[in-house]
């Protein structure tokens, strides 16, 4: 079983070499109580140590099992102390942190066993020794024989073939000696047990054999096997096949030991629980650096968190904005720039003229581009990354929204607002004007406008102080200043003060006169707000189609209260206040419509009669009859051509026109039940009489002159159209008179009459004065495909980086004709400011560091002192079979532990300074800026905080692994 064979070991002390076994064999069996006695200084315990494979011999050979252990590499001696050998010392070498179970179990959790098996198997073992009932108590809660039972227990847990006892009774009492031999007695009838003890009374009484030394050699031996020499190893009797061979590495690879890191952390918690005050001073010392880099961290992520929280603010007001037509005005200032220079080319004895004007113009016109916005919004809306990059892309159309509230004095135009215009401050060129300037993020004069689609950054700008946001097309939002104020110009748009009082005032101002404008302070509850109603109606509502044209009836005030009565109803369903903490505002005006709303209006023009008229005849200016004029027919606009030359076409003209007249006065008069009119052409006498007599006009005269009298005033366009509001009763009456027949003919009349006109004014020679897209602007038509302009809101500067480059992939996928020019009005106006509050940062986070290094050497150096505190633990996890690496991971789980509590400590103490912090910049400044750490940020300084101290442990515990662990064990 066990061979020593010329054993011989060499200490090197200085110059000198001492022997202190020389030569030494020795046969044991496989179960036998072996004493081996002798003085001291000859060489037992040096021998015990060669046989547990805790010190290496100089010569000779091992052999166990029948083979050798010349080639043993350190794991093979680790495994070989694990599963074969238990270690029984004078001095038990318990590790004191560890309760008598943990300090049983040790063993096995170097084996892999299960918990439940190491549990099992840990309390049987102390169970055969007696300690059934001490499982929970730590060493120095124990007697010293009891602490020798523990031991023992420990070294039979493993099942080993071998027990090796060095003086186990050295440091007991008699009686408990006696009990101890006995039990090592009844251990060795299933096991080879070899005993170092200087007590020849206590050998001779319980040991089987008894091995006497001095000088390093076996002096006598009462039972040798086979006259104590060794007999030769048999070889086997075949070569190992490759399956022999891949089974042995199989099997000492199960063999093989390892601490699980659980286990390391789990013995180094348990020593540092015994030294809670320094464990805690030395993670404080090393929190000081987390604190102050968490502290600058909390800081910046504040002034972070506000200067996104304006970039977004502000880009929801200033977006990226591509207009369908765009010109680049720093291209336009830089090509005007370049041309007059390169004027200046002549002498200076003379003054010449600068052609600023036309360069103006030709620079303009050269720099002006027709963005082809309906190919850019599907390739927008194929992007799936925008998304992630904006709070919002809005579209926004031609389609004027026409807002109008009712009152009993009549209806007033809400939006566009007329306000200005109406006071004389300004024209409608520059009223206009001052709209777009309101929609590219400026001031404008309209009070309504788009709320952006994203109503979580709706929600962080604003408060809802009464109603709710509006869900529907049809509803909307009031927004008030942050001191729940509305500025009177908006009470006189909106129609809650009688804007009529501001007529020409700015006018009667400027002339001198005596104004007064009401200052009182006007108070209204949020009821009353929430009651506002308003009147949406489409353009094309707007116009009338008579004799053929389409008439513009804004100027008619009961036409106009009847188209307001009939448009849609937009009701205030909430009431908005800006955020106090929100740098900017989405919302321009006081009024915040739905993007629905917009669509809705867009259909509801799309699909007016008007607009369809004009889209069937794309020729023809439905607002004057007149032809647009043409590159074909340009060639005919002078004056010359609107004259016919030819006399004979003139006059055949003029009476085909009067024929023309004549047969509608016959058919007029024949509706009007007039009897004494002639017989239309086209018609029988006894369809006449038929006709005349339906109408009663044979027996009476008195309808016929009604019928006359009516005609002569009637709006011809209403009948036609099917209106009959704008008929007088004895009109209403007259056309309750007419039969089917006569209704029939007089539509006929009036649809003849009408292409007559159309048909004169479109071959008048004369031409309209508009064209086809000027006539379908004015008429609000538009199409969602096709965008006016598109206004992309970026959630931060990165972001706009971001999407201007895939603006410029988009421009570089198409041709030159199709590439798109934007507008960004914010520019670089704040994104160097993240750049300089980073930099800062890093700058005081470098500073910082160099306190987060010092403590982590600090925290190297407490390691370092922990190894030599431990230094008996390191030996007595080696005699147990624990391997150098294993050493390493018991220290580094401590550093870990170390580093872990030091980086959470360092976090909560900055979160609880992050509160007066917070309360001394709320006091110095009025900008809302909130220190907070962010959990990434905590989360990733723990983590830094434990690879530091892991880094700073990696030198101590190297150092614990290479510690020679017999020279260990006799540490104090």
């Amino acid at each position: 079983m066990l061979s020593l064979k010329d054993i011989k070991k060499d200490y090197v002390v200085g110059d000198s070499t001492v022997s202190a076994l020389k030569g030494v064999s020795i046969d044991f069996r496989e179960n036998e109580f072996v004493s081996i006695l002798g003085p001291s200084g000859c060489g037992k315990t040096t021998l015990l140590n060669i046989i547990g494979g805790l010190d290496r011999y100089t010569s000779g050979d091992l052999n166990i099992n029948g083979k050798s252990t010349k080639d043993f590499k350190d794991c093979d001696w680790d495994s070989y102390r694990n599963h074969s050998i238990g270690f029984v010392f004078q001095s038990y070498n318990l590790i004191p942190h560890q309760t008598v179970l943990s300090n049983v179990e040790l063993a096995l959790t170097l084996s892999g066993v299960s918990k439940s098996e190491r549990r099992e198997r840990a309390v049987k073992a102390l169970e055969q020794v007696g300690l059934g009932d001490q499982l929970h108590k730590k060493p120095n809660q124990m007697s010293g024989g009891q602490m020798q039972r523990v031991a023992i227990a420990r070294a039979l847990v493993n099942e080993p073939d071998i027990l090796l006892a060095d003086e186990p009774t050295g440091a007991l009492d008699t009686e408990t000696s006696v009990q101890i031999m006995e039990l090592l007695k009844s251990i060795s009838k299933d096991k080879l047990i070899i005993m170092v003890t200087h007590n020849p009374e206590l050998a001779m009484k319980y040991s089987s054999r008894i091995i006497k030394l001095l000088d390093g050699k076996v002096i006598d031996d009462s039972d040798p096997l086979d006259k104590n020499v060794v007999e030769p190893i048999k070889k086997p009797e075949k070569e190992p096949t490759k399956a022999d061979k891949k089974a042995a590495k199989k099997e000492r690879k199960k063999l093989k030991t390892s601490m699980s890191f659980l286990t390391a952390l789990s013995l180094s918690r348990n020593n540092l629980m015994t030294k809670k005050a320094r464990t805690l001073l030395t993670s404080f010392a090393g929190s000081i650096g987390i604190i102050g880099i968490a502290l600058i961290l909390s800081i910046s992520n504040g002034v972070q968190l506000y200067i996104d929280q304006v970039q977004s603010d502000t880009l929801s007001s200033y977006p990226l904005q591509i207009t369908k037509t765009t010109a680049s005005i720093g291209e336009i200032m830089n090509t005007m720039a370049k041309n007059h220079e390169d004027s200046a080319n002549h002498d200076k004895d003379k003054v010449y003229s600068q052609n600023a004007m036309g360069e103006m113009i030709n620079t303009l016109m050269e720099e002006t581009k027709v963005n082809n916005l309906e190919k850019f919004k599907k390739y927008l809306d194929d992007n799936s990354d925008l998304k992630d990059l904006t709070s919002d892309v809005q579209y926004t159309y031609a389609t004027t929204l026409n807002v109008f509230t009712e009152s009993d004095s009549g209806v007033m135009q809400v939006n566009p607002s007329t306000l200005l215009e109406d006071m004389g401050y300004m024209s409608s060129t520059q009223m206009e004007a001052m709209s777009m300037s309101g929609s590219m993020g400026g001031m404008g004069t309209d009070v309504w406008s788009e709320m952006i689609d994203n109503e979580e950054l709706i929600d962080k700008q604003y408060d809802v102080i009464a109603g709710r946001l509006p869900e529907k097309y049809n509803e909307v939002v009031l927004v008030v200043d942050k001191n729940n104020e509305i500025n009177d110009y908006v009470l006189y748009s909106l129609g809650l003060l009688d804007p009529s009082s501001l007529n020409g005032i700015v006018r009667r101002a400027m002339a001198g006169e005596d104004i007064s404008v009401d200052s009182k302070q006007h108070v209204y509850t949020y009821d009353e707000l929430l009651d506002l109603k308003f009147k949406v109606v489409p353009t094309p509502d707007f116009y009338k189609k008579k004799d053929g044209v389409w008439e513009d009836m804004t100027g008619d005030e009961s036409y106009m209260k009847k188209a307001v009565a009939n448009g849609t109803e937009i009701s205030v369903v909430g009431i908005l206040r800006p955020d106090e903490d929100a740098s900017s505002a989405s919302i321009s005006g006081a009024i915040g419509y739905r993007h629905d709303l917009m669509t809705y209006l867009i259909d509801e023009v799309d699909n007016s009669e008007i607009v369809k008229e004009q889209i069937a005849n794309p020729d023809i200016d439905v607002f004057t009859g007149l032809k647009f004029k043409t590159d074909e027919n340009a060639a005919d606009t002078d004056s010359s051509s609107e004259i016919v030359s030819d006399s004979t076409a003139d006059t055949e003209s003029k009476a085909d026109k009067t024929a023309d007249s004549s047969d509608t006065d016959k058919k007029a008069g024949l509706v009007a039940g007039d009897s004494s009119m002639e017989i239309p052409e086209g018609m029988t006498e006894e369809q006449y009489k038929a006709l005349m007599e339906q109408s009663g006009a044979s027996d009476t005269g008195e309808l016929a002159d009604m019928g006359m009298n009516a005609m002569g005033s009637m709006d011809m366009s209403a009948i036609q159209g099917g209106d009959m509001s704008s008929l007088t009763e004895t009109q209403k009456k007259y056309i309750a008179s007419l039969s089917d027949e006569q209704m029939e003919l007089m539509k006929q009349m009036l649809k003849e009459q009408s292409d007559t006109n159309a048909d004169q004014l479109a071959n008048s020679g004369k031409y309209s004065t508009s064209n086809y897209d000027n006539n379908m602007k004015t008429l609000g038509y538009s199409v969602v495909e096709d965008p006016d302009s598109i206004n992309i809101y970026p959630v931060d500067f990165a972001s706009k980086e971001k999407i201007i480059d895939i603006i410029d992939d988009y421009n570089d996928s198409v041709g030159e004709e199709d590439k798109i020019e934007y507008t960004d009005y914010v520019g670089l106006m704040m994104s160097s400011i993240t750049s300089i509050i980073n930099a800062i940062s890093y700058v005081l986070i470098a500073f910082v560091a160099i306190s987060l290094v010092v403590s982590s050497i600090m925290i190297g150096i407490i390691t370092y002192i922990s190894v030599l505190e431990r230094t008996k633990e390191i030996g007595i996890l080696r005699s147990i079979g624990a391997s150098k690496r294993d050493i390493s991971r018991v220290f580094n789980a401590e550093t870990v532990i170390v580093g872990f509590v030091a980086g959470a400590l360092g976090i909560i103490i900055s979160y609880l300074l992050t509160i007066p912090i917070n309360m001394i910049i709320a006091h110095l400044t009025d900008v809302p800026i909130r220190a907070s750490i962010p959990v990434s940020a905590a989360v990733i300084l723990i983590a830094i905080s434990v690879c530091l101290t892991l880094i700073a442990g990696l030198f101590p515990s190297r150092v614990a692994a290479k510690k020679d662990p017999v020279i260990a064990l006799r540490t104090e």
